[in-house]
């Protein structure tokens, strides 16, 4: 007997962790087209693991269970791979002090990733006390889970420039999306049919990856 629930309803979110531990071991090879394709996987993963885990009905420790692993998940795939993906492409396209910069971008996204998410859990759980079942329409700050599309569409600046401006805009997109995790503003919640477009978009970002130089 094993600690911890395995079922159907939790295993796409595992698949979110293990896809991002490939990302950052490819990203440490230099491989970033297979480490951005792994964070968009992460991305996909984190979509589809809601809707797939409402198809079964879940005990309160299940669900309570799903919740905590849901953002244990989402900090390692699109807190901490995004980092690791940006700081190997300013070590392998640059040299000091913009891989130092990005080496402390990247601590900072991380911290802002873990402040975001504590931060959404905490007050995810008021709401649904004062709210009961009722379904979040919007959320304060930028999810986390758009690094899975912002880091793959920035990474197509490679088409344009190379060397150090590239991995600079690079950093740079980083700290700015790190901001956005903490900065308070609303932003709508995308839900069923409105999410093709986004998985569309997130092929394309791909395709144009796949492509660069």
């Amino acid at each position: 007997m094993l600690v911890g629930i395995y079922n159907y309803t939790v295993i796409i979110t595992y698949l979110s962790l293990v896809s991002a531990g490939l990302g950052m071991f490819f990203a440490s090879n230099g491989s970033f087209k297979a480490a951005l394709f792994c964070l968009l996987l992460s991305g996909l993963c984190d979509m589809i693991d809601g809707p797939v885990a409402r198809t079964r009905k879940r005990t309160e420790t299940e669900k309570k269970f799903g919740i905590q692993i849901d953002s244990l998940c989402d900090l390692v795939s699109f807190g901490i791979q995004p980092a690791v993906l940006v700081y190997f492409i300013a070590y392998y396209h640059s040299g000091s002090p913009i891989n130092i910069i990005a080496l402390i971008v990247g601590l900072t996204f991380g911290l802002c990733a873990v402040i975001r998410l504590a931060y959404f859990n905490v007050t995810e759980e008021e709401r649904q006390e004062k709210e009961g079942g009722k379904k979040r329409t919007g959320y304060q700050g930028l999810p986390v889970t758009n690094s899975a599309l912002i880091i793959p569409g920035l990474y197509n600046a490679k088409y344009f420039t190379d060397g150090n401006v590239f991995a600079l805009i690079m950093t740079i997109g980083l700290a700015i999306v790190a901001f956005l995790y903490v900065f308070n503003f609303k932003m709508f919640k995308l839900n069923g049919k409105k999410l093709i477009p986004v998985g569309i978009f997130g092929v394309a970002i791909l395709v144009a990856c796949f492509f660069t130089p």
